[in-house]
């Protein structure tokens, strides 16, 4: 009998807190991604991807174990640990032979200072959340730049005391420490196929690109984020809804940048000042994702000059979007605009996968693991509520159409917050409704006529009889989120 054809390698290259419209390939012309752009080329990007939640921990829960949050349970950044009896899908491929490594952040629990591991089936661990090393001592990246760049990451981060601004230089920093340790795991010998996470902490907040990168961005030359006079109004009635900014700033004036407190690099993250400008950070974001760029082409070039690039399955993702001045807000929290669920996907595989596909479809994140798996040649489990993305891929369906709606919720992320905020979002393609638990307000938009999400039309007499039908139909897709459980019995 012939051999079995290899299986594939995966490159699974996940940015944290990217938004989808920052790919030059599709659409962005502010922005410079030659090699995203040559992923477009080569495999199929999904214009309309969306994350499950609008917050790292729950999101990443959901597309390593292909399973809704109201499945897993993982809702809420900072959980003590990880729920032992979730699988995630690298321990399923190290099950099956996979070499497993992972570069960056995991994310699955509280990670300021250190993460408890799950069993996640990676044999390579070089861990780094927030980058800098008051928000984690002794982390791989902190190991990195002491003892083989011979710099102290204490003294670099320390004048790095703003919300945005230059950072450190390129060669130092975190996303390029991330492709080094790539490039080694990539190039080790071994008998069998391998699959390696690559999660850079980059470009979430706080915006500090490397100098040489923000100078390659004029912050005058970009567009005005989504806004309009009314956002300044509107946004109050949300108040009482968790958020990491709640109050709209008007992204037209122009403020300067102003130091926080020494050392407090990690509130920076989350907590920005009011005076920012809006187009700076802007201009320091896209710069950040044009690091990732050319970050991302070492190791592809690493993977096409050892042969190994058309047997690898790359995919290039993030966890979640990011709100970028878009109606006076910046960051994430419990909203769910276009710019923060909504995800760039993009995944390719030289000979196997369809080229230069551009896809309409309605795809989850969590369609990724059932994807991989099927395409490994290994089995989904039943559990796994990911629709996987092959017959998309391989042109053995319509690559434009898969799910007839997409689904994210927020429940109590964030923490702090007096009512644990809930709320849930589901979207058809024309029609968004996004539901506040507990709270009198909602949000109805129709996408088609208002792709901006201006004109909320839940309080809207004249469409009353469509808020009714989108109500339940918004019902009926939250409860399928809801997992099966343990197996039955096949004669019970």
């Amino acid at each position: 009998m012939p051999a079995a054809p290899p299986r594939p390698n995966i490159l699974w290259y996940c940015s944290d807190q990217q938004r989808y419209d920052t790919i030059r390939a599709l659409g962005q012309p502010h922005i410079e991604t030659p090699q995203l752009d040559a992923l477009c080329a080569d495999g199929v990007a999904f214009r309309r991807a969306y994350a499950q939640s609008p917050i790292c921990t729950p999101a990443r829960a959901t597309f390593l174990t292909g399973r809704y949050p109201a499945a897993h349970q993982v809702h809420r950044n900072g959980n003590a640990y990880f729920p032992p009896h979730e699988k995630l899908v690298t321990k399923m491929f190290a099950e099956a032979g996979y070499d497993c490594g992972l570069v960056g952040k995991l994310h699955l629990s509280a990670a300021k200072s250190f993460e408890v591991r799950p069993d996640d089936g990676y044999r390579a661990f070089w861990w780094s959340h927030h980058p800098t090393p008051d928000a984690a001592r002794g982390h791989d990246y902190e190991t990195w730049l002491r003892h083989e760049k011979r710099v102290d990451p204490v003294e670099l981060y320390a004048p790095i005391n703003y919300f945005c601004g230059p950072g450190v230089p390129a060669e130092l920093h975190q996303t390029t420490w991330c492709s080094e340790m790539a490039i080694r795991f990539v190039t080790e010998q071994r008998d069998g196929p391998w699959l390696l996470s690559v999660n850079p902490f980059d470009p979430h907040a706080p915006f500090d690109a490397p100098p040489e990168y923000l100078a390659r961005v004029r912050a005058a030359d970009l567009p005005l984020p989504l806004f309009r006079d009314s956002d300044l109004v509107r946004q109050k009635a949300f108040a009482a809804i968790d958020q990491q900014t709640k109050v709209a700033v008007d992204p037209r004036i122009r403020k300067s940048i102003r130091p926080v407190a020494a050392g407090d690099h990690d509130a920076i993250a989350s907590r920005p000042p009011r005076d920012y400008d809006a187009l700076e950070v802007k201009a320091n974001y896209y710069a950040m994702i044009m690091l990732i760029d050319d970050q991302l082409r070492r190791i592809v070039d690493t993977l096409r000059q050892t042969g190994q690039l058309d047997n690898t399955i790359i995919v290039y993702m993030s966890d979640h979007g990011e709100l970028l001045g878009d109606h006076g807000l910046i960051l994430k929290g419990c909203r769910f605009f276009e710019g923060l669920v909504r995800v760039p996907l993009i995944l390719s595989w030289p000979g196997h996968f369809l080229r230069g596909v551009a896809s309409d479809a309605l795809v989850e994140t969590i369609d990724v693991p059932p994807t991989l798996l099927e395409a490994a040649g290994l089995p989904v489990p039943e559990a796994m509520q990911g629709r996987s993305l092959l017959p998309l891929l391989t042109g053995a369906r319509d690559p434009h159409t898969h799910r007839p709606h997409v689904v994210s919720e927020y429940f109590d992320a964030m923490g702090g917050h007096p009512d644990r905020t809930h709320g849930s979002m589901v979207c058809d393609g024309r029609y968004k409704t996004a539901v506040y638990h507990g709270h009198a307000i909602g949000e109805l938009y129709d996408l088609e006529r208002d792709p901006g999400e201006f004109d909320n039309l839940w309080d809207d007499p004249a469409h009353r009889d469509l808020k009714a039908d989108r109500l339940k139909y918004h019902l009926d897709a939250m409860m399928g989120t809801i997992g099966i459980g343990p197996p039955r019995f096949v004669n019970y």
